[in-house]
């Protein structure tokens, strides 16, 4: 795979609240603080039900924060706010709404729980003296008094129906699950927008478009789905996204490069980092892909003659998962592969753990790496996961138990497509984006091979020194 793309450094994404403008920050926090809206670990406020939010508007919509008690900034956003690509002025004023200060209220009495709007308590007293003034001029005082009770009634809730309103013209999604993967489309789509302002050139313009329209319809689904049952079709746009950004970031380096201006290499994104033993100063070349189609999807190590009737040792399961750093200046974590006893490890959602395993070694050839999109594939496509078990709470153990060094993992930085590519059947496409050439190119499984070739070079030159340790006190298998 020729010209891997290379994924923003977080330390440029705006991940943080007011990136820009630190002291926006600073001011927003001093005011929840007065305001005693603080919010609390479960993500409410301490004064009121719903979350004090602080609302920072972008080009393309806006992200509601909340203030943490213990003074740090949040990492997710409470809340993000998509304007359609074509935004009229009806909807840029919807966005403006929906993202306003929140309104304060006062209690009814001490003990009550219920409450008015500020603007509600004004309007109500100005209507006392306007009611009052309308007796006096010959107003009867059955007319002036209904309006008098009516209007604060009516401020109080005019602001709700106008929210309702206003929410059909943008689309608005929260939640951590649905947040946390539309803020990263949001950093990779800002980033497409600079690259567009103030040039000339259709690609970034072109790119910065389709990457807004993306947004718009990953935020679609969000609203209509839950990220689990969206999945494929989420990952299908970020796919998308994150070609676009790779698609600029080489029209950008080319473009210096024939104007002749100096800048700073910019290298391939490598597969390291590595787990315990010695890594080596450079990655081995990427096997060619076999010719005929690979054997369900999966990579044979160079290992002894196979064995179908039994269960196989020294089995690999590789997946995908939220992409992470390991520290300051790090390149990004988005793949693990880890021995098949880990599944067995006591720290595993169990049986879950142990189903899997179960799967995932019989009827193996010793050394293949198996991608957790494999077992998918074998599962009727996903359909039979519910009879293995919760392979999502599984793999976010297994990443747990890699942090705290209870287990030894190959830690990969997959290239996008590479990434895209293992996610996937093994008799899937991936289809990527070329901004310059305004069409798609097709990855097929080919190129999936490729892919999981290059990984088992890297896992290969490890296991020859050191073999993945699975942990301690594991569980023992099922029994068939």
């Amino acid at each position: 795979m020729t010209n891997p793309p290379r994924t923003p450094h977080p330390t440029t994404a705006r991940l943080q609240p007011f990136a820009d403008n630190p002291a926006r920050w600073d001011a927003e926090r001093s005011r929840a603080l007065q305001a005693g809206q603080i919010a609390c670990d479960t993500g409410s406020s301490t004064a009121a039900d719903e979350p004090y939010l602080v609302h920072e508007r972008t080009g393309w919509g806006w992200l509601a924060w909340t203030v943490p008690a213990d003074g740090s900034k949040p990492e997710r956003p409470h809340q993000i706010g998509i304007l359609p690509p074509s935004a009229t002025r009806t909807d840029l004023l919807a966005a403006r709404w929906l993202a306003r200060r929140p309104a304060g209220r006062m209690a009814l009495y001490a003990t009550s729980s219920g409450s008015l709007r500020y603007s509600a308590v004004v309007v109500a007293v100005i209507g006392c003296f306007a009611a009052f003034g309308a007796v006096t001029r010959g107003v009867p005082l059955g007319i002036a008094l209904p309006v008098a009770l009516l209007a604060p009634l009516l401020a109080d809730h005019l602001p709700d129906r106008l929210d309702l309103r206003a929410r059909r013209r943008v689309r608005v999604t929260q939640g951590a699950a649905a947040t946390g993967y539309l803020q990263r489309l949001a950093v990779l789509h800002t980033g497409l927008l600079q690259a567009a302002v103030g040039s000339d050139r259709y690609e970034l313009r072109r790119s910065a478009e389709t990457g807004r329209q993306l947004l718009w319809d990953a935020a679609g689904l969000l609203q209509a789905q839950d990220t689990r049952s969206a999945s494929p079709q989420l990952i299908a746009r970020e796919r998308l996204m994150l070609q676009l950004a790779d698609q600029v970031a080489q029209i950008i380096e080319r473009t210096a490069i024939e104007d002749g201006a100096p800048q700073a290499h910019v290298p391939g994104r490598p597969l390291g980092p590595y787990p315990p033993g010695a890594r080596p100063t450079t990655p081995p070349a990427p096997q060619n892909a076999p010719s005929t189609s690979p054997l369900k999807g999966t990579l044979l190590m160079p290992q002894t003659e196979p064995s179908q009737a039994t269960r196989t040792p020294d089995v690999y399961l590789l997946f995908a998962h939220e992409p992470y750093y390991p520290g300051p200046g790090t390149q990004e974590i988005n793949t693990t592969v880890v021995a098949a006893d880990s599944l067995l490890h006591p720290q595993v959602c169990q049986p879950d753990g142990a189903r899997i395993h179960d799967l995932l070694t019989q009827g193996r050839q010793p050394g293949e790496i198996i991608p957790l999109s494999t077992l998918t594939h074998e599962l009727g496509g996903g359909a039979d996961w519910p009879s293995v078990g919760d392979w999502e709470r599984v793999t976010t153990d297994l990443v747990r138990l890699v942090h705290a060094g209870e287990c030894d993992a190959l830690s990969l930085g997959l290239p996008e497509i590479a990434r895209a590519l293992v996610c996937t059947g093994p008799d899937s496409h991936v289809r990527a984006f070329d901004a310059a050439a305004d069409e798609f190119i097709d990855y097929g499984p080919a190129a999936r091979a490729a892919a999981l070739a290059e990984v088992g070079g890297f896992l290969s030159s490890l296991v020859a020194e050191q073999e993945l340790w699975p942990g301690d006190g594991l569980l023992t298998p099922l029994a068939r």
